[in-house]
């Protein structure tokens, strides 16, 4: 079962951020799919039990559904990215099919992020960090979307999300793979809420002990 990125993926796409480097004992948690009432809220209060911070890559629809959970995340200090409005798999959309869905994202971050500003529907985005759903996208929507966002990728999968992966095994998983600069992923997701809420606390609790900080990208 794999938890770490493959090796040779950073090689292929060097464009793309997979780990970030650094000296110090520090991980950096990003949380995928929300926000979400329930999932969100727990990360959100588990996050400040250990006075982390992390990033979170938001999907444009949820933003419209549950707009008082996103400015929760602001308001906590974190970070925010675009997930795309609808949770696209590039590989399936068009170059500007896609792009416009990232669009639409930012025009909903846009309307509730006080770092973001809305003139005649065009954007001045100070947040221009963007995740593509899956992991899924191809080598033009790169060329597109790099002009505008920087590409966060990852070095650890929770693989959260998994039904099946038993809760101690996700986090057996976690713990093994990750190191300093690891660009962590786990999702605030109802799908993932099983696995998250046994984990998460207990991941940042074990490096917490080792002397880790957790900062936002």
């Amino acid at each position: 079962m794999i938890f770490r990125t493959p090796f040779f993926l950073p090689w292929i796409f060097p464009e793309l951020t997979w780990k970030i480097n650094t000296d110090k004992k520090e991980i950096f948690l990003t949380f995928d799919d929300g926000p979400i009432p329930g999932p969100t809220e727990f990360v959100l209060e588990t996050l400040a039990k250990f006075n982390a911070k992390a990033t979170f890559f938001c999907i444009g629809d949820n933003i419209r559904k549950h707009p008082e959970v996103f400015v929760k995340i602001i308001s906590a200090g974190h970070s925010i990215g675009n997930h795309t409005f609808n949770h696209l798999k590039g590989w399936n959309y068009s170059t500007k099919d896609y792009v416009k869905n990232v669009e639409l994202c930012a025009e909903q971050m846009a309307v509730y992020s006080p770092k973001l500003t809305v003139d005649n529907r065009l954007l001045t985005v100070d947040c221009e960090l963007f995740r593509p759903p899956y992991g899924r996208i191809s080598k033009d929507q790169i060329r597109a979307l790099k002009k505008t966002h920087k590409i966060i990728m990852w070095d650890v999968l929770t693989q959260d999300y998994r039904q099946s992966l038993s809760k101690e095994n996700c986090l057996a998983g976690s713990l093994r793979v990750s190191r300093p600069g690891s660009i962590v992923v786990f999702h605030d997701s109802v799908k993932a809420e099983r696995n998250l809420s046994y984990v998460l606390p207990k991941y940042l609790e074990h490096f917490s002990n080792e002397g880790y900080i957790f900062s936002a990208l």
